[in-house]
């Protein structure tokens, strides 16, 4: 289970406990995130999946299936690519394949002026925006909760992770070329990532599978927990056991 961009491998808590009745469940703190070290100026798609693999290497992990949040579903696209015959499935949680476009690199770079000039502005600001607007009120203390989880990330380690993503070539060749079975978790209110745009990138695979959440925006394992981690766990039984 890899988490997104400003979180740490504590947002899959609730799921790793009910999926671990199942499964063995590794959730990790990504470079620069939750208690991972800064490893350098720019942290890559490819440098962050080599790191989900040297720790599934070292644990003896040899088949596994994957689901990534965001920037993680970015991280696991790469690791699927390097390693295909090992991953047998792909979650795509609030997630695409594409890779940023020219107006989005644009916007990556004036994030990180913002970031440089006051990282906890930034975090307040930014975490808010991520949820369906009706779920802000009554998801206010769990939003705290990650923004004050987010606060311990240092300037140097978010511009890190936004240079990362502004680089990678995306995954739209694995979509279309790989027989990893691929679950799109989407968010009909999700304001980063357009859920028409997603559901395009669902028809390249021979084998897709789409949950699409209405009311839900960009953080379905808040928002709607008691839907997405059923059909989660149901791909996983299916490709794993």
């Amino acid at each position: 289970m890899v988490h997104g961009f400003l979180e740490s491998s504590e947002i899959w808590d609730d799921f790793a406990t009910m999926l671990e009745k199942d499964f063995s469940v590794l959730v990790i703190d990504l470079p620069g995130h939750g208690r991972s070290g800064v490893a350098g100026d720019v942290h890559t798609m490819e440098m962050m999946a080599e790191s989900i693999m040297a720790v599934a290497d070292h644990l003896g992990i040899v088949e596994f299936a994957i689901a990534g949040h965001s920037m993680g579903g970015y991280v696991s696209l790469e690791l699927a690519s390097r390693y295909q015959e090992r991953v047998k499935g792909l979650v795509l949680f609030h997630s695409h394949a594409a890779p940023d476009d020219d107006k989005t690199k644009e916007n990556r770079r004036r994030t990180i002026d913002i970031v440089n000039l006051n990282r906890s502005n930034f975090i307040y600001h930014f975490i808010p925006d991520l949820f369906a607007e009706e779920n802000r009120e009554k998801l206010s203390e769990a939003i705290g909760v990650l923004q004050n989880r987010a606060g311990s990330i240092s300037a140097k380690g978010i511009v890190a992770a936004l240079e990362g993503m502004r680089e990678r070539k995306g995954g739209l060749d694995l979509l279309m070329s790989s027989a990893i079975p691929f679950l799109f978790v989407v968010g009909k209110q999700d304001s980063r990532m357009p859920y028409n745009k997603i559901l395009a990138q669902a028809m390249l695979p021979s084998h897709a599978e789409i949950l699409l959440l209405d009311k839900v925006g960009h953080m379905g394992f808040l928002e709607a927990p008691e839907v997405a981690l059923p059909v989660i766990r149901d791909f996983f039984r299916r490709n794993l056991l």
